[in-house]
């Protein structure tokens, strides 16, 4: 394509669409959590249940620039290499395949076999060749390492059960300039949102910063931008973030990104 060095996973992919759909189940405890995540801490918060792979109707979304302002705000350019987790029906992934163009690359992952059985039918039907597809777990994305310039969590970081071993396996991913992108709402976790202040929190707690917060109608929710910082923490050195501690707020002040995240402890350096 253009001539341009193709990266292992893609190459890997490149006989089919999709990349990983053999069964990668890991084992679990008597607690239901999955023996790769017990190294580290258990979110004090509720999940919410996933009960669509469909957020909502994706002409709508397009009536309100959902898709445009939120690529708009990540600098999303030809040529760049991003991931779109949780990626459902691809609603993020089709549109980000067109934004980074035939020298950019879309990984598509999901935890359900059946919406990326859909999602690798409607690639082969667009004929979206710089997309490919992964399977990945609720602790561990799978990701590639050294390998995207952004990262997407669109309406989907709530629903994951094992915030802290998924974050930090999720910093490996990131090229050194790399950055996470989530766009959430501004609710309790088990009701399909995440007030701020956890988010904020889950993320330090495992060694990234803030670099960029807003709230924005076009969204139905708020935008927050992730950059890594400093070597990522030992497991065991995770502290996890108290939810009566990081309740929803309504007033939050604009200027979020030099706001402290809530922490159980006390003593940490204001966000970045």
């Amino acid at each position: 394509m253009n001539g341009t060095a193709l990266p292992t996973w893609w190459r890997v992919a490149s006989a089919g669409v999709l990349l990983a759909l053999a069964s990668c189940g890991g084992s679990q405890g008597d607690d239901g959590r999955p023996d790769t995540a017990r190294d580290f801490p258990k979110a004090d918060r509720p999940v919410s249940r996933i009960t669509s792979n469909q957020f909502s109707n994706e002409q709508d979304r397009d009536d309100r620039r959902e898709a445009a302002t939120v690529m708009e705000l990540a600098d999303i350019a030809p040529g760049m290499t991003v991931a779109d987790i949780g990626a459902g029906e691809g609603y993020y992934t089709t549109r980000l395949a067109e934004r980074v163009g035939g020298s950019g690359r879309v990984l598509a992952q999901d935890i359900d076999r059946g919406a990326l059985d859909r999602l690798g039918q409607r690639v082969e039907r667009e004929r979206l060749n710089n997309v490919s597809i992964k399977l990945g777990s609720e602790d561990d994305p799978r990701l590639p390492a050294d390998s995207f310039d952004r990262i997407f969590l669109v309406h989907m970081y709530h629903e994951v059960a094992e915030p802290y071993p998924f974050l930090w396996r999720l910093r490996s991913a990131l090229k050194p300039d790399g950055q996470v992108i989530v766009v959430d709402v501004d609710r309790a976790t088990d009701a399909h949102g995440i007030p701020p202040k956890l988010l904020f929190c889950e993320f330090e707690a495992v060694g990234y910063s803030l670099a960029e917060f807003t709230r924005r109608p076009e969204l139905a929710g708020y935008y927050a931008r992730f950059e890594s910082r400093g070597p990522r923490p030992d497991p065991s050195d995770i502290e996890p973030c108290q939810q009566d501690v990081a309740r929803a707020a309504p007033g939050m002040p604009a200027n979020a990104m030099q706001e402290t995240a809530a922490r159980g402890h006390a003593n940490r350096d204001a966000l970045s």
